[in-house]
């Protein structure tokens, strides 16, 4: 029999709702400065490539709501405020209401976010967002249809099943971004010394992330040993039979991602991943009571063997040993044993999922025949397990594909129709693969792009400063998550690729240089020189960014950095070359084609206004502490 998992499907729902609040909220934010006509990508300009005529075909061309706009009396530029709003009052709703977490929500909050998604571009690039598509895809299996009447404390026989597959969607996360540090080769993963430069070379750092550099060496060893041991043992004890030792296993990943987001600016990736181990408790773990018994002992004694020996498996195969006050660390196998040891992993850890999930299964089917219901009620109930068992079985069957990739072995053994399935499902961003930072960077300093403007070819150049990543050497970074601000997340990643292969880097200069006001919100206006008037000419210059010294600190600065090179020569709002490689991207401002409804006009602008008036990351947590004050005074009420 499984154990009663209302509770926690339902928390988890609700849990999934803030996630995507905090999503929305984040590209409502930002949507005029980066997709509006005159933002730094347009949609607009990316949908009228689209040579197609019909509906249908242009549907299937680029899947987006947004192609309904000019049937609903709006522009891309306003369809793109009503998607966000949209998601973020169906999010909000879901939030204060368990009675609305049903599929009708989540198919509409998948769709609206799939649907800002599709036009995103380079600022939808990471791992973060597909992740997002991919757990609210399952959650289209996990949501109830309709609200209903409460089916008893237990909830419904299928509740397993349906957990069991985004604990098998956070297995593949978590196992495959740690397998690929080491499969990568980086030696800095190898020698245990990532930790070393991590906390300086992170896209986004946090206001810890400064003194978490500054830790002594041997415990940034002993984490790195930790993040591996977290992500590529512990997820294999997520489908042990044993509560305690699933309890364990939460713990340790709600500490390791506890530390993520104290020491550095993830997005709301983190939060997300602490939703997705919601799937790992019970009921009991929230309001149950204590039961002494036999089984519980068994249970915990159990727990304790599993976990010791897997203790002494990392004391073996990392040679940990305590010299005088500090604890030394060295990888003890080799890149061979590695290389064998996830050959044959894989292997085993698809074998070992097919079969927890039949186990889980066969107790689903047993629960339903068991009930305490009427015959008809116990052959829908078992029906309904059963259809569900089978689309559990096929999006099982296709998510092994981006998983047994990691190897060329297990690669090569990939039935093509399933690798023909993956790639359609991979196409909607319902199955995904998730490689995080396989090599470390900035070994030598992190690279930042620094935006110089001038009136003067000669100088002085004057720098625009941004909200979020690293400029003025004496400038603390906030604490950003989980709000999104992906122009400065996109610009770490810029500094390690050439300017010419990022035309979103030139059409934000160019927009720099027409003093774009949707565009200028995005960076730093109260330390910025050209907030009334634009420079008539910008450049980038590339810096090597490295934290002081810990005996500093006692002066102003958290930075030093060295002048590298210049990463672009300096351009006019009319140069040629930039105005030339803008219009063979169709990224030049023009004039809108479709005028919107002016009564959505008027709403939408002052919308707009009132959310202009608040820092990012404060409307965020407002928006968010405006849900709980609505729970709280419904629960009084009641």
């Amino acid at each position: 029999m499984l154990p009663p998992l209302r509770y926690t499907k339902n928390l988890f729902l609700r849990a999934l709702c803030i996630v995507y609040l905090f999503a929305f909220v984040s590209f409502y934010i930002q949507t005029p400065g980066l997709y509006g006509d005159k933002g730094i990508l347009p949609a607009r300009s990316l949908l009228e490539n689209s040579k197609h005529k019909t509906l249908s075909a242009k549907i299937h061309y680029q899947p987006t709501l947004l192609w309904l706009a000019t049937s609903l009396g709006l522009d891309i530029n306003y369809a793109l405020d009503v998607l966000s709003l949209l998601g973020s009052f169906l999010a909000f709703s879901g939030f204060v209401s368990q009675k609305l977490c049903t599929l009708p929500l989540f198919a509409g909050l998948w769709s609206l976010y799939f649907s800002i998604y599709q036009v995103g571009q380079v600022f939808v690039a990471s791992n973060y967002d597909e992740l997002l598509l991919e757990v609210g895809f399952v959650t289209l299996l996990v949501a109830p249809l309709l609200p209903g009447k409460r089916r008893g404390s237990k909830g419904s026989p299928n509740d397993g099943i349906k957990l069991w597959l985004l604990k098998w969607l956070l297995f593949r996360y978590l196992v495959t971004s740690g397998l690929a540090k080491l499969i990568s080769g980086c030696p800095k993963w190898w020698s245990l010394t990532a930790f070393d430069y991590h906390f300086q070379s992170m896209p986004l750092p946090s206001p810890l992330s400064w003194y978490s550099h500054h830790i002594p060496e041997w415990i940034l060893k002993l984490t790195n040993v930790y993040v591996n041991v977290a992500e590529i043992a512990l997820p294999f004890l997520f489908f042990v039979p044993l509560r305690s030792v699933r309890i364990t296993g939460f713990v340790f990943q709600i500490f390791l991602q506890i530390c993520i987001v104290l020491t550095g600016n993830f997005n709301f990736c983190n939060l997300l991943v602490v939703t997705l181990l919601i799937s790992l408790l019970d009921d009991q773990f929230f309001y149950g009571k204590k039961k002494s018994s036999d089984a519980s002992y068994l249970g915990n004694i159990a727990n304790i063997l599993i976990h010791g020996a897997l203790f002494y498996g990392v004391v073996t195969l990392y040679s940990l040993k305590i010299e005088g006050s500090i604890v030394e660390s060295k990888i003890a196998f080799t890149k061979d044993n590695f290389e064998f040891a996830v050959k044959y992993g894989i292997s085993f850890a698809l074998y070992y999922g097919l079969s927890t999930l039949a186990i889980t299964i066969l107790a689903s089917l047993t629960d339903t025949l068991f009930d305490n219901r009427s015959l008809l009620q116990r052959l829908g109930s078992f029906l309904k397990t059963f259809v569900l068992s089978i689309i559990v079985l096929m999006v099982f069957f296709a998510s092994t594909v981006p998983f047994t990739s990691l190897h060329s072995t297990t690669n090569s053994t990939i039935h093509p129709t399933l690798r023909t399935t993956y790639n359609r499902l991979h196409k909607m961003r319902l199955i995904n693969q998730y490689i995080l930072f396989p090599k470390m960077s900035g070994v030598d300093g992190r690279s930042e792009i620094i935006l110089e403007g001038s009136d003067n070819l000669d100088g002085p150049w004057v720098e625009y400063n941004f909200l979020y990543k690293p400029g003025n050497v004496n400038h603390s970074l906030p604490f950003v998550a989980p709000y999104s601000p992906r122009l400065d997340w996109q610009m770490y990643w810029a500094a390690y690729s050439t300017y010419d292969k990022q035309p979103w880097l030139l059409s934000l200069t160019h927009r720099l240089l027409s003093g774009t006001p949707e565009v200028l919100v995005l960076l730093d206006r109260q330390h910025s020189p050209f907030v009334k008037k634009p420079p008539k000419y910008i450049r980038g210059v590339l810096y090597k960014y490295k934290y002081t010294p810990w005996n500093q600190k006692s002066q102003s600065n958290w930075w030093t950095r060295t002048r590298q090179n210049e990463y672009f020569p300096a351009f006019s709002k009319d140069s040629p070359s930039l105005v030339e490689y803008l219009k063979a991207r169709n990224l030049i401002p023009t004039a809108p084609k479709d005028v919107p409804n002016p009564i959505w006009k008027l709403i939408l602008d002052k919308i707009r206004y009132m959310a202009s008036h608040l820092e990012a990351t404060l409307l965020l947590w407002s928006v968010f502490t405006a849900g709980c004050a609505v729970i709280t005074t419904s629960g009084k009420s009641k």
